[in-house]
């Protein structure tokens, strides 16, 4: 269940918001993990989303139900909410600064390797197992 904030000013979620949020959430991928005798469950996608419960299951809902509160406000204000993960889309960037020698190696290498660029080479270096 969906509770409001007494200590500030009350997050209204509107029910279709709620209802169109479920569906999205559910397919967000959750870690759990377990200390002090109480289990702590965190969104994959929405790392600032947690839930908590004396049970793994209660956990897992009490996360999910994190998800759909953040997901039924991000739509509610116009947001579109994050992939998730198990899509496999591309939508975090990461820049590294380099030395002019080292992008003229990493190109290099880039395109002896075949890869249409270095962002395809670091992938497929840094990611093969």
């Amino acid at each position: 269940m969906l509770r409001k904030s007494r200590s500030s000013k009350s997050l209204r979620l509107k029910p279709q918001y709620v209802a169109r949020a479920k569906p999205i959430a559910d397919k967000y991928q959750m870690v759990i993990s377990f200390e002090d005798g109480e289990y702590y469950g965190r969104g994959v996608e929405l790392p600032f989303a947690f839930g908590d419960g004396k049970t793994v299951e209660r956990c897992a809902r009490n996360t999910r139900e994190a998800f759909v509160a953040v997901v039924a406000s991000l739509l509610q204000d116009g947001h579109a909410p994050p992939a998730p993960a198990s899509e496999g889309k591309r939508d975090q960037q990461v820049n590294v600064r380099l030395s002019s020698e080292e992008k003229l190696l990493l190109e290099t290498k880039a395109k002896q390797s075949g890869a249409a660029g270095i962002s395809e080479y670091i992938r497929a270096v840094a990611l093969s197992k």
